[in-house]
Parts: structure tokens; C-alpha cells; sequence
């Protein structure tokens, strides 16, 4: 009897373990299977955070396009500011020559306009220089050769035709252009040479044969003399020009 009660003693104690042991291993199982839905859902959390990131760069990338377009349009503004003709490129050129009118068009000189003189020179010898200069606010043009009269002549001075330079002579403001006077042909080819004390000088327009504005009186040197064969040059750039003839 005491045999049988140990053994169903033992027999009970060995089912119990048995229990304790299957409790333990579903247990165990369960675990795993979370752990293992925890791993699955896991990887998606982060693909999910990996689809966020690359798509903030997408973000930050059009973000810096739009910066970099600013400041290029920035730079670009810099870069093509005024041109070198609109800033003040435009005040110290040709175009923007004191003198200059607001129409571009030159004027004529004239004795309204300019400052002549007339003086000896010692070579060639009988000879005067004529010199204008521009006295206004703008350019001037010098036409042709001046229309001199000496006393009370009643023809125009002759003038050298052979001294006709290869454009008008533009004046401006303050620079001078000049003539030269033969005032006697050669000896013994004419009248006889008279003394002057007076000269008009009248000035040529821009059309030939043409006379514009108002002349100019002038008080000749001392011990002047004059005859109808002698000359006057086209207006020149350079002295030496006018009086090489």
C-alpha cells in the first residue's frame, strides 16, 4: 500500500513538472512571435523614417534652388548695372562734350560767338594771322575761309582756293582755329599797295557762298598795307597750316 503511494506520489510530482514545463515553453513562443511582430513592424518604421529623410533633402534641395536663384538674380542685377553709357558713362565722352547742344546740332561761328584777332607775323613776311576762338557753350563750326573786307573795300578779299583743307573745322568751346593773310600780291603786279587801319571780318554759313551771323570789326596793326592781289586761306586746325601758304 505504501509502495502504491509513493508511486502515485512520484507518478503526480512527474505530471506537475510536465505541466510546469509545457507552461513555461508557450511562454517562451509568445515572446518570440511579439518580438518577432515588433522586428516586422520595426523595419517599417524605419523605411517609413528613411522616406522622411530623403524626402526633407527633396525639400531642402528646392529650398536652396529658390536661395540660389535669388541671389543669382542678385548678382545678375549687380553685374548689369548701368551699362557704361547710363551712369555719368555717359559724361565724359564725345557725345557729352561741353558745348554740345540739346538737339546734337553744332553751331556756326560767328562773331556772336567767338573772339577773333589779328596780328603780324614776322614770317612769311606781309603777312597777317587771323585767329578765331570759340568764346560760347558749344561747338562751333568754322565754314569754308572768312569774308574779309579791309577799309572801305567794296569786294570781298580773294580767297586761296588751293587751302581748302579736307573738312570743316569744328571748334570747341575755348579752342581756336586760324587764317592767314597775304596782304600783297607780287611786286609791281598791281595797283600800288594801300595803308589800312580797319577789318571786317565776316563769317561763311554752313551752305557755299553763304554768310552767317554777325561780323567782326577789327583794328588792323600799325603800318599795314594791302593790295587786291593779295589772300586769305580757308580756316585751318593748326597755325602752321595757315600760314604755310
Amino acid at each position: 500500500m505504501r509502495s502504491n503511494r509513493i508511486r502515485t506520489t512520484v507518478l503526480a510530482a512527474t505530471a506537475l513538472l510536465a505541466a510546469l514545463s509545457l507552461t513555461a515553453c508557450n511562454g517562451d513562443d509568445g515572446s518570440t512571435s511579439d518580438n518577432g511582430k515588433a522586428g516586422a513592424s520595426a523595419p517599417a518604421a524605419d523605411s517609413a523614417g528613411k522616406q522622411d529623410q530623403s524626402a526633407a533633402p527633396e525639400k531642402d534641395g528646392t529650398d536652396a534652388t529658390d536661395a540660389d536663384a535669388t541671389t543669382g538674380g542678385s548678382g545678375t542685377t549687380k553685374n548689369t548695372a548701368p551699362p557704361a553709357d547710363s551712369d555719368g558713362k555717359n559724361t565724359g565722352g564725345s557725345t557729352n562734350k561741353p558745348g554740345n547742344t540739346s538737339n546734337g546740332k553744332d553751331a556756326t561761328c560767328t562773331g556772336d560767338n567767338t573772339k577773333v584777332t589779328v596780328t603780324k607775323v614776322s614770317r612769311p613776311v606781309n603777312h597777317l594771322l587771323l585767329t578765331v576762338t570759340n568764346a560760347g557753350s558749344q561747338l562751333c563750326n568754322a565754314y569754308y575761309a572768312p569774308k574779309l573786307r579791309f577799309d572801305d573795300a567794296q569786294a570781298v578779299f580773294p580767297i586761296l582756293d588751293d587751302s581748302q583743307p579736307q573738312a570743316v573745322v569744328t571748334l570747341d568751346p575755348g579752342q581756336s582755329a586760324y587764317a592767314s593773310i597775304g596782304l600783297t600780291g607780287e611786286p609791281g603786279s598791281g595797283p600800288a599797295p594801300r595803308k589800312g587801319t580797319h577789318l571786317q571780318v565776316n563769317f561763311a554759313g554752313k551752305n557755299p557762298g553763304s554768310t552767317s551771323g554777325t561780323a567782326a570789326e577789327l583794328s588792323l596793326p600799325a603800318n599795314t598795307s594791302w593790295d587786291d592781289n593779295g589772300f586769305v586761306t580757308y580756316w585751318q586746325t593748326e597755325m602752321a597750316d595757315a600760314l604755310q601758304y
